[in-house]
């Protein structure tokens, strides 16, 4: 459920403009999380990739539990990509090799133009993901 609510978070801070455009009471509350986004991001970011290598490593589970698995993957997928995107500065303040900083650019240039779509994407997912665990586990 946490992890849900996780994407949630991290779509309302990629896409902020669409949410305070349907609802204008959420922009103090976004605002209040506005200074933190890059360390949301970075570790975000650092936590989707660990999901993503730990999804593949559990690729049996695929074969018994494909809902799960594939919804760990896919929510890994948008965490990971979401967390580069809004936490790009703070991971290159850690980051010091040029070649790695050329590299997250280039991934950075090509999902940018995707935020909204992942952002929104994102909040449509981990609602998904909170659902899920009511109803799977609950």
């Amino acid at each position: 459920m946490f992890s849900g609510i996780w994407l949630v978070l991290l779509g309302v801070l990629a896409v902020p403009s669409l949410i305070i455009a349907k609802r204008p009471d959420a922009k103090d509350m976004i605002a209040k999380l506005t200074p933190y986004q890059g360390w949301i991001g970075a570790v975000s970011c650092l936590g989707g990739v660990w999901g993503i290598i730990s999804a593949i490593l559990s690729i049996g589970v695929l074969s018994t539990w494909p809902i799960f698995w594939i919804s760990w993957m896919v929510g890994s997928v948008f965490q990971a990509a979401l967390g580069l995107i809004l936490g790009i500065g703070t991971l290159k303040t850690f980051i010091k090799n040029p070649q790695a900083q050329a590299k997250m650019d280039e991934t950075l240039a090509k999902l940018s133009p995707k935020q909204g779509m992942l952002g929104v994407g994102a909040i449509g997912f981990g609602i998904w993901v909170v659902v899920a665990s009511i109803l799977f586990n609950g």
